[in-house]
């Protein structure tokens, strides 16, 4: 009897072991799915703002611009202002050690003047490469025409142009380069965030009910409903009477908040490059798949053929072309692929040996079947 209560009591524990590391799978797994509000939202009128301007790079190792007005004109013009007045007609052909840019930079919302950030250089003359040239003060301006900061400095290409007439080593893209932290900033975008009584989340990827869980999630956190998902892609807050004044307190707690994101199932495919990329939630129906290849190959020789002896003196020697075809089908075999996860449905691919544009093709087969219970996105 007592045997037989010690087995019992043994097995009520591994009963509940089983239980316990059972819910601790459940947590973890939730854990792992769950997305931080500032990973998947970003803040309405919380923005980069897109400034340009054009400059001129100087200092070209006689890889500059050689023909256009477009930079001897400004480039005359700048040596006017300094005191040297100068014909661009008499630039042209005359100095190849400069270049013509479009200079763009981002600017973040509620930067103070006297901050500095980023510049990217684009060449826009027939230069063949910005290395070891300075980018000259140029104004950078937003779509409204003012002018929001000045970019100047050392121009970086983090590559190189190499070689003489008979070779040539080019390395990255020597026609574009950046001037980190380049630009000065003259003016701030206002932005009165701790003033704002309403705040909107703007989704990444717009869905339904990740906008639902959201809203949720921030109802929950402040204890109250505040949040409600004005669509797939909004989520309207009011701001707490406790958080007046304190808005920017309150949209760091929102960021901080962990959601379950639910990402619809989705195949993107990249005809030009080939490039495919399936979901997790991908599912397929049952199917039989094969797939094969059809190759032709065509050979052309030439044969050159000699008059016989004795031919009349008009007879000449010819080039006969001789044309061989050959057509070769691959062997495919039919695969059975039935309630296939992703792990599943590559495994069966994996067996019949496609390649990234077979793939491209098979995945369009499916969907029209009817069998692909997902999203084909063709890029």
């Amino acid at each position: 009897m007592n045997s037989k209560t010690g087995y019992i009591e043994k097995m009520k524990k591994a009963v509940v072991f089983c239980f316990l590391l059972f819910t601790v799978h459940c947590s973890l797994f939730t854990v792992v799915h769950a997305e931080r509000i500032k990973d998947v939202a970003s803040f309405s009128g919380i923005r980069e703002n897109e400034l340009i301007g054009y400059g001129i790079v100087a200092g070209l190792n006689g890889t500059g611009d050689k023909i256009g007005t477009y930079i001897f004109q400004p480039f005359a013009n700048m040596l006017t202002r300094m005191g040297i007045s100068i014909n661009a007609a008499d630039l042209k052909g005359k100095t190849k050690n400069i270049a013509a840019v479009i200079v763009t930079a981002k600017l973040p919302t509620m930067v103070r003047p006297g901050s500095k950030v980023d510049v990217q250089v684009s060449s826009i003359g027939d230069a063949k490469s910005l290395q070891g040239g300075t980018l000259l003060m140029t104004p950078l301006k937003g779509p409204d025409g003012n002018v929001y900061a000045v970019a100047q400095g050392s121009v970086s290409i983090g590559g190189f142009v190499a070689g003489g007439t008979g070779a040539q080593a080019i390395k990255n893209h020597p026609n574009v380069g950046s001037v980190p932290n380049g630009a000065i900033v003259e003016k701030e975008v206002p932005v009165q965030l701790n003033d704002k009584h309403r705040l909107d989340l703007l989704l990444t990827v717009q869905d339904i009910t990740t906008a639902k869980k959201i809203a949720d999630g921030i109802n929950g956190s402040l204890g109250g409903s505040f949040a409600k998902a004005e669509g797939p892609s909004v989520v309207s807050i009011k701001a707490p009477d406790v958080y007046a004044n304190r808005v920017v307190e309150l949209m760091s707690k929102i960021e901080l908040i962990n959601v379950d994101v639910d990402m619809p199932a989705r195949v993107v495919i990249n005809e030009r490059t080939g490039t495919v990329v399936i979901g997790e939630n991908v599912r397929i129906n049952p199917i039989a798949l094969a797939h094969g290849g059809l190759t032709i190959e065509i050979k052309v020789e030439y044969e050159v053929v000699q008059p016989p002896p004795f031919a009349p003196p008009s007879a000449e020697t010819v080039i006969v072309p001789k044309v061989e075809m050959k057509a070769e089908e691959k062997k495919a075999p039919l695969v059975e692929v039935k309630g296939a996860t992703i792990g599943e449905l590559v495994k069966a691919l994996n067996v019949l040996g496609v390649t990234p544009k077979d793939l491209v093709a098979i995945l369009q087969a499916i969907k029209t079947s009817g069998s692909l219970r997902a999203e084909l996105v063709i890029m």
